[in-house]
């Protein structure tokens, strides 16, 4: 059974880091582009990270760059997203996804194929 499963979230000051870890079950994380999304109420989806399958080229939005890294663990199939000197505006539930290098539009949440549950992170004083 294909999974993917989203960890680390949670509640921290503005200023502060958290680590988010995406498992996958079931399949090789290795030999997709995997994306790492956002959805706060009332907002769409945004494309916040990506890291490719075959050169490990990366993707940030603009309005995490210089403050979130996207890496892979190949020994324990996960993706993690650092994510550093966190503003309030970085709430929001956090997902990600697999998506075919062939596909590679890492903005694109159409062109993602598996998503997992999602984890929320709330950046409050």
């Amino acid at each position: 059974q294909v999974q993917l499963v989203e960890s680390g979230g949670g509640l921290v000051q503005p200023g502060g880091s958290l680590r988010l870890s995406c498992a996958a079950s079931g399949f090789t994380l290795d030999y997709y582009a995997i994306g790492w999304f956002r959805e706060a109420p009332g907002k769409g989806r945004e494309g916040v990270s990506c890291i490719s399958a075959s050169d490990g080229n990366t993707y940030y939005a603009d309005s995490v760059k210089g403050r979130f890294t996207i890496s892979r663990d190949s020994a324990k199939n996960t993706v993690y997203l650092q994510m550093n000197s966190l503003k309030p505006e970085d709430t929001a539930v956090y997902y990600c996804a697999t998506m075919m290098d062939s596909d590679y539009d890492p903005a694109n949440p159409y062109e993602y194929d598996y998503w997992g549950q999602g984890t929320q992170v709330t950046v409050s004083s």
